[in-house]
């Protein structure tokens, strides 16, 4: 079997919501990461076997095969084929699973992996409150109702639960913001950003005309406090998260170009990574986030690795209890986790975030000259995934 390299990722900064991407269509957005992967490799457009992209909001703007329609926008030509992936907020992460599994079985040589979510112009949770007020139903059967009987899915239910069952404080939630915010800006201020963002334009909700290049991640505060977080009001009463310690919503793109040997060939590129191990699972649905503990212990079990053996983790802050309850369940190093910060601080684009995380992984592992790097992050339905890469 052939192997799955890395030879591009990119995505863009991330925008607040109704912030400095609020004005762009999200086909329009995602078409920019298409068109830069291309051009860092100096592909052939043409050569693009297929593109497969994550996102979770898939209605409106979104809807229609958002894949295809980025492809449609972008310079790459009518005949590259493409199709959307949903699995929650991993929707990204598992398009990057396919692209591999592709080029592996050698059925395809040049796939391309993404993910876009315009959380300001498909707000959070559409797909589902829309139907419900136009009398279309909801997507709890009757049997699912009958097997989770009594039981409200939520997240932030979920979170609240995995904190207290690992014995998190609200301090160390607050803390563990503070600190993403610390390291997302040191990052930024390093430069360590720079190679990994793609250059689009600023267009904001009240005006789609381009003006300055949107360079900087918006939701990172560089003046970040511990007591400002600190007294944030919490979600729920009586919990310990607040939206301080929970990920910014956020609009944004990413990307990964997937190739196997011919695939390098026909490039003539070097890899920057190659996909050492794919694992995805399912979970509790309930308590929903805690699943990253587990896919993370049987990737490292069939990938014959042990969690120090793992020079950078990047694990998707949707909730500060989430990473932190990962390192307690894995006996992970905090030092290696979200060097550069996470969604707490950088937002999390929802379907844009898995190819994101990677592309942020990937440019981490180069910087560092480091070797091993694992990915992973919860998703709605109790699943996750879990990617291993080898720096080359």
């Amino acid at each position: 079997m052939s192997e799955a390299y890395i030879v591009a990722a990119a995505r863009t900064a991330g925008g607040r919501r109704g912030g400095r991407l609020s004005g762009w269509h999200p086909a329009d957005l995602a078409a920019q990461v298409l068109n830069a992967l291309v051009q860092r490799t100096g592909a052939d457009p043409a050569a693009i076997d297929d593109v497969i992209m994550g996102c979770v909001g898939q209605v409106g703007e979104q809807a229609c095969n958002v894949a295809r329609n980025a492809i449609l926008s972008s310079s790459l030509p009518e005949s590259v084929p493409g199709t959307s992936v949903d699995r929650q907020c991993g929707s990204s992460q598992q398009a990057l699973h396919f692209a591999a599994q592709a080029v592996m079985s050698g059925t395809q040589d040049i796939v391309i992996a993404a993910g876009v979510e315009s959380m300001t112009r498909v707000p959070m949770g559409t797909p589902i409150t829309l139907p419900l007020k136009n009398g279309l139903g909801l997507y709890v059967s009757p049997a699912m109702k009958q097997r989770y009987d009594g039981v409200e899915f939520s997240q932030f239910s979920g979170a609240e639960t995995i904190a207290r069952k690992y014995g998190l404080s609200k301090d160390q939630l607050d803390a563990f913001a503070l600190l993403s915010h610390q390291r997302a800006a040191e990052a930024t201020r390093l430069g360590r950003f720079e190679e990994e963002i793609v250059r689009v334009e600023v267009r904001t909700a009240d005006s789609d005309t381009p003006s300055e290049p949107h360079l900087v991640d918006e939701g990172i505060r560089f003046d970040a406090t511990l007591e400002g977080i600190a007294g944030v009001k919490l979600i729920q009463e009586g919990g310990l998260l607040t939206a301080a310690s929970a990920s910014q919503i956020c609009d944004g793109a990413s990307g990964v170009l997937v190739v196997n040997e011919r695939g390098l060939k026909t490039l003539g590129v070097k890899p920057l990574a190659r996909i050492h191990h794919m694992t995805v699972i399912g979970h509790d649905p309930v308590i929903m986030l805690e699943a990253p503990i587990p896919a993370t212990q049987q990737a490292l079990k069939k990938a014959g690795l042990s969690i120090n053996d793992i020079d950078l983790y990047e694990v998707n802050e949707a909730f500060a209890s989430v990473p932190l309850a990962w390192l307690q369940g894995v006996g992970a190093d905090p030092a290696k986790l979200n060097v550069h910060g996470g969604a707490i601080a950088l937002g999390h684009p929802l379907g844009g975030s898995g190819t994101k995380l990677m592309t942020t992984l990937v440019h981490a592992l180069i910087h560092r000259q480091a070797r091993y790097g694992l990915q992973t992050m919860c998703e709605g339905g109790g699943l996750a995934n879990v990617t291993i890469v080898e720096r080359l």
